[in-house]
């Protein structure tokens, strides 16, 4: 039986899987993963969490800018996989690239299909209220995360909880269901099921400026938008020119104007109650402890915030 993977994927938690599947000893012939980056800030050329994790496990990497392409298709097939592991890769892969391995490409889904397919489901299931998500390990298609599904595990979003915090958790959990997944797929055991394709919707890529804060949004709004966009790119306020990220808050009950700072706790008026801040990170600064930062800032009880 022929068991050789290739993986793909990108972030630091498809790199927890990748780890996962090592160490359980599955014979991974190649990873792909985004080629490096140039930072802003001198130029330093940053490797994905993936990259670097093969590169300690002395796997093979390959980060080709457009996957599909003859180059790659040849060498995929002359590697004779039996299975395509896939998660944030970042690419969609057409016709000829899935039907290459003997039994597919499966890809790992960090929501509860069919609802956020997309790349940024952790993020948006945040930011829109939901109570509770999950992973789903779904066959591959041309389409969006359309396939069918093998199967789904839930859990519980908490209270407190951001984007990067409920990415570790479902990791955690994607790294010890893959393997009996793999397993029964290898050995004919596992079924698939089409998804409720009406039912479907779309977590679209984050784009920075979605992180600004209205102060006529509800305060549970502008909480969700918080956590989900915690710790990056994260939802900020401009104030004279500067921008501030606000990275931890909590909702209250106190009533106010929008957008003004109500009391020395540094609590703000939303539209309906206000929000507690926690954590705070102006511009250009570390990240501070709200007390410490009260210290050190001109806005105190009264500032109106929407004084841009």
């Amino acid at each position: 039986m022929n068991k050789k993977i290739v993986f793909c994927g990108t972030p630091e938690f498809a790199s927890q899987v990748l780890k996962s599947l090592y160490q359980n000893g599955y014979q991974i012939e190649c990873v792909y993963t985004q080629p490096p980056v140039a930072s802003n800030r001198g130029q330093k050329v940053h490797k994905s969490k993936v990259h670097l994790i093969s590169e300690t496990l002395n796997l093979p990497v390959r980060t080709p800018i457009i996957l599909n392409n003859e180059e790659e298709k040849n060498y995929l097939k002359n590697l004779n996989i039996g299975m395509g592991i896939t998660i944030a890769y970042g690419q969609i892969l057409k016709k000829d690239f899935l039907n290459i391995p003997k039994y597919g490409w499966i890809n790992v889904h960090y929501s509860l299909l069919p609802k956020f397919r997309g790349p940024s489901c952790v993020q948006r299931a945040i930011m829109e209220g939901e109570t509770r998500t999950g992973i789903s390990i779904m066959q591959m298609n041309e389409g969006i995360d359309s396939g069918p599904i093998c199967n789904q595990y839930s859990t519980n979003i908490l209270n407190n909880e951001n984007s990067e915090e409920l990415s570790i958790r479902l990791s955690t959990l994607a790294s010890e269901k893959i393997v009996e997944n793999i397993d029964d797929i290898f050995e004919g055991k596992a079924v698939f099921k089409e998804q409720d394709h009406s039912s479907a919707t779309y977590a679209k890529k984050i784009d920075k400026v979605e992180g600004k804060i209205s102060w006529n949004d509800s305060a549970k709004k502008i909480i969700g938008k918080i956590k989900g966009l915690a710790p990056f790119p994260g939802a900020f306020f401009l104030y004279k020119g500067q921008r501030y990220k606000i990275l931890k808050a909590e909702p209250l009950n106190t009533k106010g104007q929008p957008g003004v700072i109500l009391n020395e706790n540094f609590e703000i008026g939303c539209a309906d109650n206000s929000i507690k801040v926690l954590e705070i990170q102006r511009e250009g600064k570390k990240v501070q402890k709200i007390k410490e930062f009260i210290f050190g800032t001109s806005m105190k009880k009264g500032t109106n915030l929407n004084d841009l």
